[in-house]
């Protein structure tokens, strides 16, 4: 059985963004191979420096993700930190990392760019993102268009290695998901947290009235046809609503007397009936940590066994005791 594995960094709430472009697909990928889902509390530490809020999103984070979908008996959920081995393998491979190489990477550039430190941290984010793939042989991994050279890297970084030491590390290939979801935000560009026009996933009542109040639209009056083909609101409705409910919100553009209020209703009516079992789900989850740290630490244990056994290879190819 092939072994299927992608990281979530704890960033916050979880956006309408992050659900589709993700986390649906990751639910989705459980049914099809040994499924590995780590919560990257690690990663997070270039950028989150309270540790009481690093605590908080990652815990949240855990019980979005069981709440969405990601279920303990066919996937294993753990936190990054809870395999202490990944930093080992994350050192031993920067034996084999140029330094130069990094500084190409696009998203350190990035990051750089826009007022990040550039700390060493950030510099071998890409090695300590190769650990977390090889740690645990896994075969197919993943990733959006923006993110295939990090896969790239550590397919670099394994190459170099398994050069110099011996064939260690099995090979990662990339999923690249063509139909998944690129989703609007309230300005009409890509959803992103660092742009600010995000809607959070389980956010609800007066709160979720008030942020779809804000998505931009122009200025055609109620009673004039509107084009739908643009519209922010039915790009949104289209990922909750049927094939007939949109083609009725598109027929109410175009006919007239229909204004993106009534839209913006509809879009919150949909919202809420698709969202309803996960918001159940996540309000019972929430009133038993005791359960999904639970579930945490049996996915650790599951997770460290895979880990050692990999190390134990690399530690012998090595010349490590």
């Amino acid at each position: 059985m092939k072994t299927i594995l992608t990281g979530i960094q704890p960033s916050g709430e979880l956006t309408l963004g992050n659900y589709f472009g993700a986390v649906v697909p990751a639910v989705a990928l459980q049914e099809q191979g040994s499924a590995y889902y780590f919560l990257a509390d690690y990663h997070a530490l270039t950028t989150v420096h309270e540790p009481g809020t690093l605590r908080d999103w990652t815990f949240q984070l855990a019980v979005d993700l069981l709440a969405a979908g990601i279920d303990p008996a066919r996937a294993t959920l753990f936190r990054q930190s809870d395999v202490p081995e990944v930093c080992e393998l994350q050192w031993v491979l920067q034996n084999v990392v140029n330094v130069g190489f990094l500084q190409m990477g696009h998203s350190y550039k990035d990051k750089v760019a826009k007022g990040v430190a550039p700390s060493s941290a950030l510099l071998c984010y890409p090695v300590l993102m190769a650990a977390d793939i090889l740690l645990y042989d896994a075969d197919e991994v993943p990733v959006g268009k923006d993110q295939q050279q990090h896969l790239e890297f550590t397919r670099q970084f394994a190459r170099s290695f398994n050069h110099r030491y011996g064939e260690v590390f099995r090979m990662p290939d990339a999923i690249i998901s063509e139909s998944a979801a690129v989703v609007p935000g309230l300005d009409g560009g890509k959803m992103s947290k660092s742009v600010g026009n995000t809607i959070p996933l389980f956010l609800e009542g007066k709160a979720l009235k008030k942020r779809l109040g804000k998505i931009v639209t122009d200025a055609t009056p109620l009673e004039e046809p509107k084009d739908p083909s643009d519209c922010t609101i039915v790009k949104l409705y289209r990922l909750f609503a049927s094939e007939a409910q949109v083609a009725e919100m598109e027929s109410n553009y175009r006919g007239g007397d229909y204004g993106y209020g009534h839209a913006k209703v509809a879009l919150k009516e949909a919202m809420d009936e698709h969202l309803a079992p996960l918001r159940a789900r996540r309000a019972e989850l929430m009133a038993k940590p005791e359960h999904v740290e639970a579930v945490l630490a049996e996915a650790a244990e599951r997770a460290r066994e895979r880990a050692q056994a990999v190390m134990q290879r690399v530690r012998r190819a090595c010349g490590l005791r």
